[in-house]
């Protein structure tokens, strides 16, 4: 696959299809010269934005999408994941450090988010999440 700025994948609610968006990640770190240590936190951070679509935000219905997109600027490549769902209250999430969440199966996935990325927002109510990440731009 061939990137252009501001490319946009749209996938159904299937946890299969994150295969599709892990290709997407692959080609940007490429498209950028992004070392596999950061390449690392990008991955992570995006499926785990992508997992919640799915599952938290489209309810795993493979009848509703989610738009994965990316642009660049200046030093900063942008992720953004937009699913169909209504939202949810992101600044009101359990701590998963805290003693009576470290065993809870699930609830980690934005405190990942923050942590990998350079900054997490939140757009649409929490449907739509935005992951910037500081990179060195290659040089021509």
């Amino acid at each position: 696959m061939v990137l252009a700025e501001n490319q946009k994948i749209r996938i159904t609610s299937k946890a299969e299809n994150i295969i599709l968006v892990e290709k997407m990640i692959e080609d940007v770190c490429d498209l950028f010269s992004i070392g596999e240590d950061y390449y690392g936190n990008i991955l992570v951070a995006i499926t785990e934005a992508v997992n919640n679509a799915i599952y938290h935000g489209n309810k795993a219905n493979p009848a509703k999408s989610i738009d994965i997109s990316f642009k660049s600027q200046k030093d900063t490549v942008s992720f953004i994941v937009k699913d169909e769902g209504t939202g949810f209250s992101y600044d009101n999430l359990p701590d998963p450090t805290s003693p009576e969440n470290i065993e809870n199966p699930n609830g980690r996935g934005v405190f990942l988010m923050r942590r990998l990325a350079d900054s997490v927002s939140f757009e649409d109510n929490g449907s739509k999440v935005i992951l910037d990440f500081k990179i060195q731009m290659p040089t021509s």
